[in-house]
């Protein structure tokens, strides 16, 4: 089994942690008082809000050296709503792993709603979580952990697709706050 380490103790971080348990995995959740412990999972999930994001990396970059860091965040401009934030030809997951030459970056879990994510349904389908990545070997690690808790995973491919993840992302939310869908509906997929 694996050892994840979820930065971020919010709902997304408590359900994710929740269906890697729910598969027989080990799970330590950090929160953001817990600096001084070290990241000890394989895989680390950061489960914070994008502009938390460099924050974790300047304290624990050394720490997410060699490691398969999971980037589930959905980089949009939080106070108007109507864009994400990050360049038209990037992603926040792009940016991660610029930041982290030494880590393998995967984008998942950002275009489900903890809800669904606990549920582990999407209305009548099971939920779906999409994995974008450059590390074949990365992205099958993640995708064995969703499955065995129960979920279904699907490789969307290259780390160059967590564009498009992060635009569905956006407009999941966007829906979602202005009561179009609830927090407990979303996107499925049928495979």
């Amino acid at each position: 089994m694996t050892n994840l380490s979820i930065l971020g103790t919010g709902n997304m971080g408590q359900a994710i942690a929740s269906i890697a348990a729910k598969g027989g995995h080990s799970v330590q959740q950090l929160g953001e008082n817990d600096v001084d412990t070290a990241v000890t999972g394989d895989i680390v999930v950061l489960a914070v809000p994008y502009p938390a994001v460099s924050n974790v990396i300047a304290q624990r970059g050394e720490q997410l050296a060699g490691k398969i860091v999971v980037d589930i965040t959905n980089p949009l401009n939080f106070e108007t709503f109507d864009s994400l934030v990050v360049p038209a030809d990037s992603s926040s997951a792009a940016e991660i792993a610029a930041a982290l030459p030494s880590s393998r970056v995967l984008k998942a879990f950002n275009t489900t709603f903890a809800g669904t994510l606990a549920a582990g349904t999407v209305g009548p389908m099971s939920t779906t979580v999409l994995i974008a990545g450059d590390d074949t070997d990365a992205k099958s690690t993640l995708a064995g952990i969703v499955t065995s808790g129960g979920l279904n995973a699907i490789d969307a491919g290259s780390l160059k697709r967590a564009r498009e993840l992060e635009a569905v992302g956006f407009l999941q939310l966007t829906l979602a706050a202005n009561e179009k869908v609830s927090w407990t509906g979303g996107f499925g997929v049928v495979a």
